[in-house]
């Protein structure tokens, strides 16, 4: 099903689309980098109270809202006639990545609040890994969207 009064918006869709996504994509790279630093600090002490503050703004204020609206022009995109061929494949590896991205966003809300309740358990190595899913999952969307390869 497409709506054909979104034709004419097609390419104002794309840009805003893009843009969510690499506001989306900035935060998803650099929270769990914060976790990596918060590992090492005192629990309860002024930095890891600093570093919560930091990781709560950048979830709740950019990473939250970004992925909002990048799931809304994704969805608008789906039902731009013309912008998706739903016969081939890309778009659901595409989509299958998405929604893996959006899992691990969150499990990265997860680990914020663990770390805001003092509970966390995890290892800066073990957010240093994390820390690279993101970009795995990235490649993989930016390569069906643009090469469109199956």
């Amino acid at each position: 099903m497409t709506v054909t009064a979104l034709a004419p918006y097609l390419l104002y869709t794309k840009s805003f689309h893009v843009i969510a996504v690499i506001a989306w994509m900035a935060g998803l790279f650099y929270l769990p980098r914060l976790y990596v630093y918060h590992c090492d600090l005192v629990r309860g002490s002024a930095e890891s109270e600093r570093f919560k503050v930091m990781e709560r703004r950048l979830l709740k204020q950019i990473m939250n809202p970004a992925m909002a609206f990048a799931w809304l022009f994704g969805i608008l995109l789906i039902l731009t006639p013309g912008a998706v061929d739903f016969h081939s494949i890309w778009w659901p590896v595409k989509f299958v990545a998405v929604l893996l991205m959006s899992g691990f966003h969150g499990a990265c809300s997860k680990w914020r609040k663990n770390f805001l309740e003092d509970r966390n358990t995890k290892s800066h190595r073990f957010y240093r890994y994390a820390n690279e899913v993101p970009t795995v999952l990235m490649v993989v969307i930016v390569i069906m969207a643009i090469a469109q390869p199956f």
